[in-house]
Formats: C-alpha cells, structure tokens, sequence
C-alpha cells in the first residue's frame, strides 16, 4: 500500500465581465482574426475594480468544497498559487482562509507564474505524503488585468482573470500506476532566462509595473519544455504517451497547446482546451481547465492526465495524475 494525494472535487469562478476580441479593436492597432490566428483566444473575463485575487479564489474553494462535499474545517491547509495576490502582505491564502470560515490549519501562496500552480499542486502533494496534512484546498487564483500594459498589443489582448480549485485527500493505493491520484511529478526553473517574461517593477523596487514579453522566445522554449517535461513526468510513474487519456495545458497560447501535442503524438482531440473562452489566466488556468473539462464530461474517474504549464522565472514543469 502506498499513500496517494487523490483529487475529490474541483471547482472554478470566472468573473462577471467577458471582454470579446473586438473590445480592443477601439484601442488598439488589432483586429479579432488577429488576436484568433496568433493566440486561439476569442474572449476573457476582466474582474470588477472592486474585486480581488482573493475574491475569486474563495469562489472557486467554495465550488471546489461544494464537489467534494466538504466543509471549510474538513481541510487541514491552503496552498494558493498566484503573481497578483490583493496585498504585499499577508498571503491570498489567509484572506480564503478567514472569507471560507476555516480556523484550523494553515494556509500560504506559491509565486511560480503561469507555472505556479503545478508548483502549488507538487507542494500540496507532498504535504499530504509528508503526514503534514490529510486534505489540502489548492488554489490558482490571478487577476492580471492590473499588470497590463494597454499600450502593448502583443500583450494584453492574451491575458484575461480567474480562478480554479481542487481539494486533494490522502488514499491508500497499492503503489502502481493504476493509482488514482499523483503518480509523478517534474518541476524545473532556469533564472537566465528572466528577461524573456517578466513585471517590470515590484515592491523591492518601488514602482508597480507592468507585464512585459519576448513571445518569439517563450513560444520557442514552451513546446521544448513542455513536451519534455510531460514526458519525464509519465515515465517516472511507469507510463507513456500512449496512455494518457487528456493533455489538461496551461492556456497560453492554441499554438503553443497544438505544437506541444503534436510533439508527444497526442491527437487535439484528447487535449482540454479553454483558451479561446478564458485566454491566459496564468496560475488559474489549469485548475479552471480541470473543473471546465470535467463540467464537459471530458475528464472522468480513472482517466490518466497529465498537466504542464510554462511561466516567468523561466518555471516550467508536469504533473502525472489519475483521476
């Protein structure tokens, strides 16, 4: 027998407010049949000026504990991955914390980007096998509407706000590759490669910023970095590209989703995507892929997935699971 971290529920929220391609065409040298051939993305949700990371997180945890059939004090810890967090300080994850009513445990954010929350997932996991934690609330949660620059074509059209998230629970399994749950995980990060997407300002150095990208670059490292870390994730669980039953990508880019596919030999039709509805969400986007995709009747019990994402720092990495 071997302890597992198996998914129980999942849940999303998107904001009320969906902006359509040709909102830009006011301000903007662009067009929608530019932004579609380029990117795949038809349409975003923007959040409220009153509403913050932290807002849409709790919906999302709400929905995620609904599907479980849980309560707040059912878990033992918060991980939160965003890069838009409402303050400085505390964490996001408090603020769920004390908005769901949980008063036990403990809660943090993880910043790994677009990325983050295979990082945040990779951290529950290990919570849970550690004996730390027997469930764990993992969020991603971004408002990125409030680093863009809405001079920048090439940037802010991508980018859109939400959240997604799922609740893991430790079960027994025999240890083997038909395991529901986290059967392997890779995570990487190369710092050189920092200039190729990054916010341009911070606390540190006292201004806000905005987002700034090299897309040529980045959609060059993506379909490399993804497919290899995909691949290295399913054969430290034993398995192999055919056996996987969806691609859940982060929703950056059709492009960079269909040429990460077509590298690992996986048909389009065995790919969960929501970029043409939700555009870059960033640490959101693979939760809400998740919760999207099972609310399709995509994703089913005992489907093998495995997830990847790609973000600043550069961060990249995969995670192989059975659901």
């Amino acid at each position: 027998m071997a302890g597992r971290s198996v998914v129980v529920g999942v849940g999303h929220y998107l904001p009320k407010r969906v902006v359509p391609n040709a909102e830009f065409e006011k301000t903007l040298d662009t067009t929608d049949e530019w932004i579609r051939t380029r990117s795949g993305i038809e349409r975003r949700h923007f959040a409220a000026d009153d509403e913050t990371t932290s807002d849409l997180a709790t919906f999302a945890a709400q929905n995620a504990l609904k599907d479980a059939g849980l309560v707040a004090d059912d878990i033992d810890a918060i991980v939160l991955a965003t890069s838009t967090a409402d303050l400085t300080f505390p964490s996001a994850a408090t603020m769920v914390q004390a908005r769901l009513g949980m008063t036990r445990g403990f809660a943090f954010d993880v910043q790994a980007v677009c990325a983050g929350f295979v990082f945040a997932l990779s951290n529950a996991n290990a919570l849970i096998l550690s004996g730390q934690a027997e469930r764990v609330l993992v969020i991603g949660a971004e408002t990125f509407s409030r680093i863009m620059d809405w001079t920048d074509r090439s940037t802010c059209v991508l980018f859109g706000d939400g959240a997604g998230a799922l609740v893991l629970e430790r079960q027994e399994g025999e240890g083997t590759s038909q395991d529901r749950g986290i059967l392997a995980i890779d995570l990487n990060s190369d710092g050189r490669y920092k200039d190729l997407l990054y916010v341009d300002g911070g606390v540190s150095t006292q201004s806000t910023g905005h987002l700034r990208m090299q897309g040529n670059q980045v959609f060059r490292h993506a379909v490399e970095k993804l497919s290899k870390t995909a691949e290295t994730a399913l054969d430290r669980a034993g398995l192999n590209n055919d056996d996987v039953d969806w691609i859940v990508p982060h929703q950056a880019n059709i492009r960079i989703i269909q040429g990460t596919a077509k590298k690992m030999g996986v048909p389009m039709d065995r790919v969960v995507v929501t970029v043409q509805d939700h555009g870059n969400t960033s640490a959101a986007s693979i939760p809400l892929a998740l919760s999207v995709g099972k609310e399709r009747g995509q994703i089913k019990p005992g489907d093998l997935i495995v997830t990847e994402a790609i973000g600043g720092g550069l961060a990249w990495g995969a995670i192989a699971l059975r659901w």
